[in-house]
């Protein structure tokens, strides 16, 4: 039997949704504010316990909580997630057809690229190749931004790649329809678009889960083939971090994304 719900918990499932996405520290402060507010008992150590409630009670709504870690400092984020709706149509309600078109193929170009980014430059050149309706880069620019804003990609320098809200809202669209280059990482098995490969055996980790899981190893190995672990110290990229994606390049077939 699930736990009861108290207003502390619909409290806290408000601001997450409101937020879109939360981090685990403010997740932690929020949940602590809910439970004081509402005079609910409060534990610091019960945050996955409180949610899994929220849950329980989501759940024949098609919707749930869903916990996930930046691929860039490795902390830990939560978002609502509807899971009735498994492909881009999450965010059909927020933008036009050619904006959704324009996301499809910059996800294209992320995720199929060696480092898991793409420049603002390849993105602008689609904009006169969508098939709905022509783009003009002005405009391209303008709904690049709001992507931004609403967290659906991050972008630093030119340099774009999926905001950790797309990737925990999209894991399972993104799993499904990119077979061959998507993969988990070995460590925290979340999605993983920015990370290193092995050479040997092909797993792949996130560049925080690398540098966590080789502390104070002289001699880092592989977790699944214990060979070498060659690329445990690759060069900065564009966006400040490391990264060392390797993925085969495959050609993209358009009708089979829409």
């Amino acid at each position: 039997m699930a736990a009861q719900m108290t207003n502390a918990h619909r409290r806290f499932l408000q601001v997450l949704m409101s937020n879109g996405i939360t981090e685990g520290s403010e997740a932690r402060k929020l949940h602590q504010h809910c439970c004081e507010t509402d005079k609910v008992y409060y534990a610091h150590d019960k945050l996955d316990d409180f949610i899994s409630t929220i849950n329980s009670h989501l759940q024949p709504l098609f919707m749930q909580i869903r916990k996930g870690i930046s691929e860039d400092d490795g902390r830990a984020h939560y978002a609502v997630v509807n899971l009735a709706e498994t492909e881009i149509t999450k965010m059909a309600s927020d933008y036009t057809e050619i904006e959704l078109e324009l996301f499809r193929k910059t996800m294209d170009l992320i995720i199929l690229s060696e480092n898991g980014f793409a420049s603002s430059t390849d993105i602008l050149n689609l904009a006169d190749q969508l098939k709905s309706k022509k783009m003009k880069k002005k405009e391209a620019e303008q709904v690049l931004k709001v992507f931004v804003e609403d967290k659906w990609l991050s972008e630093k320098n030119g340099e774009y790649t999926l905001h950790t809200r797309c990737i925990i809202e999209m894991e399972q669209y993104i799993l499904s329809n990119y077979q061959d280059v998507a993969r988990k990482c070995n460590i925290c098995h979340s999605l993983a678009i920015q990370s290193q490969v092995c050479e040997s055996c092909g797993i792949g980790m996130h560049l925080p889960c690398v540098r966590k899981y080789f502390r104070g190893q002289t001699e880092p190995r592989c977790p699944k083939c214990n060979e070498s672990w060659s690329c445990d110290n690759p060069g900065m990229n564009r966006m400040g971090s490391q990264t060392y994606h390797r993925a085969p390049l495959l050609a993209l077939d358009d009708a089979s994304k829409t």
